[in-house]
C-alpha cells in the first residue's frame, strides 16, 4: 500500500448548497447542503484514501471553526496531523443554481499564520518522514512565506521523499528552483503566469513544460487544461490527452483528484502513461455531481476505461 503524506496551509471547510436561482437582495432557500473537509492537500489525501492509499494528511487548524474542520476530517477517516493556530479556519461555499446549472464559488482569503505556527507545521512534517512521496498542494495563507513549499520540498528531498507540487504564483516558482521535484501541475493560466506570456496552444504550453523538464525542475509536468484535457512533459517528449465528454456540474476539487490519482498510480509502481490516464479520469469524475464530493473509484474506474481502453 503506497504511503503519502499531503501539506494544507490552508485548508477550507467546503459548504455547497443547491439553489433555484441566484437573486441579489433576496433571502434564496438551499437544498442539499452538504460540508466537507477541503484545501489542495486534504482533496488529494481524500481521494488518494479512496484509491486504497494511505495519507497522512498535515494541515493547519484554528479559531472557531478549528474544531468543526477537525471534526470532518474525522468522518472521513483520514490520517491527520493538526497544527494549531491562533486565526480561524476559513469557510468556502460553492451554489449549484439549478435553473442554468452554473455553480458559484466563495473562497475567502483565510487566515494570517504566525512564523512559529509555520515552523511547528514544517517539523512535525519531517518527522513522519520518509514516505512514498510528499504532495505539497494549494495556495499559502498570508503570514507564510513564498518559499515555504521549497523549504518543504528540500526537507523531504534530503529525506529521501519525492516531492509533487501544485500551487500557483510565487510559491510555484520558489519550489520549481529546488529542482529534482518528481510531479508539478499547473494549469494553463498557473503555467502562462509562471513563464509571464500567454499560451494559447497545445504546442506552446507543451514546450513549456518541456523547459521545465529539461532544466530538472521536474521528472513530469503536467499541464491542466480544464475541459480540453491536459498535456504531460517528460524526457521522452510530451503527450496531449483530451478529457473525456462530459457534463461538468462542478469544478471543485478537479485538480486535487487529478493529482491523487496521478500520485497513487506512480506511488504505486505503474507507468507514467497509465499514471496519467488515471490523473485525467479522477479530474474528470470530480466534475461529474455539484458540490464538494469530488472524484470517487467507481466513477474513475469507468472513465479511465472510456479514456485509454484499459
Amino acid at each position: 500500500m503506497p504511503r503519502i503524506a499531503t501539506l494544507t496551509m490552508n485548508p477550507t471547510i467546503d459548504v455547497s448548497y443547491d439553489v433555484a436561482r441566484m437573486q441579489h437582495t433576496h433571502k434564496m432557500r438551499t437544498q442539499n447542503e452538504q460540508y466537507a473537509p477541503g484545501g489542495g492537500g486534504i482533496n488529494v489525501a481524500r481521494v488518494f484514501h479512496r484509491l486504497g492509499g494511505e495519507a497522512l494528511s498535515f494541515y493547519l487548524s484554528g479559531g472557531e471553526t478549528g474544531p468543526a474542520l477537525d471534526g470532518l476530517l474525522a468522518d472521513h477517516g483520514l490520517g491527520c496531523c493538526r497544527i494549531p493556530i491562533k486565526g480561524a479556519t476559513r469557510i468556502a461555499s460553492a451554489v449549484h443554481e439549478l435553473d442554468t446549472g452554473k455553480e458559484y464559488r466563495f473562497t475567502p482569503s483565510g487566515p494570517t499564520i504566525e512564523p512559529a505556527e509555520w515552523q511547528a507545521c514544517l517539523d512535525a512534517m519531517e518527522a513522519a518522514l520518509p514516505l512514498d512521496a510528499l504532495v505539497l498542494s494549494g495556495s499559502l495563507p498570508q503570514g507564510v512565506p513564498p518559499d515555504f513549499y521549497a523549504r518543504a520540498a528540500r526537507l523531504a528531498q534530503a529525506r529521501g521523499t519525492p516531492v509533487v507540487l501544485d500551487t500557483s504564483g510565487e510559491a510555484l516558482a520558489a519550489g520549481l528552483e529546488v529542482g529534482g521535484l518528481l510531479l508539478v501541475k499547473p494549469s494553463q493560466g498557473e503555467l502562462a503566469a509562471l513563464v509571464g506570456r500567454s499560451l494559447q496552444t497545445i504546442d506552446e504550453i507543451g514546450a513549456e513544460a518541456s523547459r521545465l523538464v529539461d532544466a530538472g525542475k521536474a521528472q513530469l509536468v503536467a499541464v491542466t487544461l480544464g475541459h480540453l484535457g491536459a498535456v504531460l512533459a517528460q524526457a521522452g517528449g510530451t503527450t496531449f490527452l483530451p478529457a473525456p465528454q462530459i457534463e461538468a456540474k462542478s469544478a471543485v476539487g478537479a485538480g486535487d483528484s487529478f493529482v491523487a490519482a496521478m500520485v497513487h498510480a506512480l506511488t504505486s509502481g505503474r507507468d507514467v502513461q497509465h499514471a496519467f490516464c488515471l490523473g485525467m479520469a479522477a479530474g474528470s469524475a470530480a466534475v461529474l455531481s455539484p458540490g464538494t464530493g469530488l472524484a470517487h473509484p467507481d466513477d474513475i474506474a469507468r472513465l479511465h476505461a472510456q479514456i485509454c481502453g484499459c
